[in-house]
């Protein structure tokens, strides 16, 4: 395999793009032609080893007035004339509509196809439309990434023998630091503000601590989707008077200094594919409490009650229940945290590149 192609819609800050961005570096550091090729760029983005290649293959000027089936032609036309020029040896596409417009632009040409679902399917995946787009489209990729068991057995039978389940690697920086040992009296989260990862739940879990522990404060890190999440955690915190202890701190560049300082991490998701930001926590050995949500992503990693907590989706007294019993337990909270770390053995950089280029090699060589 010398080179090899991403597509996906772009590379802002997300977990896909994260997994785009990380694996590209390192396939480029190998020696390996890399291109990626993507629909739009985006204001805050994951950044390029500059012996990748960056192609645009989205609408063109003057395309946005166009029909929405003609533009979606028109996007696959374009991905097809980037696969005829460039050649790759393998094309990856990442997530929903990246994996259709993938298997439709390859067409009959002998560059197989690698699609990877990226997210629950229940609600992506399931409308009629999607259907026979599966049904039609899946049974011609050359392989499929899934993260967790769960998203491989909704694609049943269609990318079964083909398929292979590969964690998110996480970022080798997050490794390199660790929980303070005199942490902030603090609750911590980072992820974009966005519906699915039910930001206003954790608030909502945290007013409760804060009833019993009224010296400790919530920081949630991250960008805006502008979908209204933001909107909707600050009435929370103004119908709450809580501005003095609950913290909407935006994006952070320096999110391995920050996470760590706290005493807490929670994550709050309705569903998820593999949330990178979870692993990411406990890489740097912070005692977790997350939602056991579909599609298996935190529960294929927590050990309940050994290396984090797991609790019911949506369930926000068991939530500040586990926060409570990590404030008031340190001896628990740091041996949690050490456990945590162990990650490491299974999702670095190293060890998720090897699974990645092995399976790639191999569905090269067929």
């Amino acid at each position: 395999m010398k080179s090899i192609a991403f597509h996906l819609n772009c590379l802002c800050q997300g977990g896909a793009e994260r997994v785009v961005s990380n694996l590209a570096n390192r396939f480029a550091q190998e020696g390996i032609k890399v291109y990626v090729a993507t629909e739009w760029y985006d204001e805050n983005e994951f950044e390029l080893d500059e012996r990748v290649t960056r192609v645009h293959v989205g609408l063109r000027e003057g395309d946005e007035k166009k029909s929405r089936v003609t533009k979606f032609l028109l996007r696959v036309k374009y991905l097809k004339e980037f696969v005829k020029e460039y050649q790759p040896d393998v094309l990856v596409a990442f997530a929903h509509r990246a994996n259709y417009r993938a298997l439709m632009a390859a067409g009959n040409s002998k560059i197989p196809v690698v699609i990877s679902v990226r997210i629950n399917p229940i609600g992506y995946y399931d409308a009629f439309s999607d259907t026979i787009q599966i049904k039609c489209l899946f049974p011609k990729a050359a392989g499929c990434v899934f993260q967790t068991q769960e998203q491989r057995e909704f694609f049943k039978p269609y990318l079964q023998d083909n398929s292979i389940i590969i964690m998110n690697p996480i970022n080798p920086r997050y490794f390199a630091v660790s929980r303070s040992k005199t942490p902030d009296k603090c609750v911590v989260h980072h992820a974009r503000l966005v519906d699915f990862k039910n930001q206003p739940m954790l608030v909502r879990a945290f007013l409760k601590v804060h009833d019993k522990h009224p010296d400790y404060e919530l920081k949630i890190y991250g960008p805006d989707s502008l979908d209204g999440t933001k909107e909707i955690l600050e009435k929370i915190i103004a119908d709450n008077n809580a501005e003095s202890f609950v913290h909407l701190m935006g994006p952070c560049s320096t999110l391995d200094e920050e996470i760590p300082k706290g005493e807490i991490y929670a994550y709050s998701s309705d569903y998820e594919g593999m949330p990178n930001s979870l692993l990411e926590a406990m890489a740097m050995g912070m005692p977790v409490v997350a939602t056991d949500c579909p599609c298996g992503g935190p529960a294929a990693v927590i050990r309940d009650g050994e290396n984090g907590f797991l609790i019911p989706v949506g369930d926000e007294d068991a939530l500040a229940d586990r926060m409570n019993t990590l404030i008031e337990n340190k001896e628990l909270a740091d041996k949690m945290g050490q456990k945590a770390k162990e990650i490491e053995q299974i999702a670095s950089i190293d060890a998720i590149f090897e699974q990645w280029k092995n399976y790639l090699q191999k569905v090269t060589n067929k």
